[in-house]
């Protein structure tokens, strides 16, 4: 599966309009939380205080680009952008919702 479209919605999610026309939206609080590169799971796993690296314009999308065949990189306000968000993890990210606690 691909994405066909990919938007920022006004209600703070990223929208994925994917190939077999279903489509995919993740808050981009959670998002950002649940980045996948290696400074961020070190910052989940220390368990910082209520992930400081996931706060205020740091959810702010700057850019999405589709990597390849298998993952989307997203750069952030403050410049992060090191996460690869591979397409199964994003379904599953939309899938899973969006709760403040979790």
């Amino acid at each position: 599966m691909l994405p066909k479209k990919i938007s920022i919605s006004e209600n703070d999610s990223v929208n994925i309009e994917w190939d077999n026309n279903k489509v995919s939206e993740i808050n981009k609080y959670l998002l950002r939380k649940s980045c996948p590169c290696a400074l961020c799971e070190v910052e989940r796993d220390d368990n910082h205080h209520e992930y400081n690296l996931f706060r205020g314009n740091k959810t702010e999308v700057v850019d999405i680009e589709v990597v390849g065949q298998h993952a989307i990189k997203v750069t952030w306000k403050d410049g992060h952008n090191t996460g690869m968000y591979e397409f199964q993890y994003l379904i599953d990210l939309a899938e899973k919702g969006y709760s403040p606690k979790g």
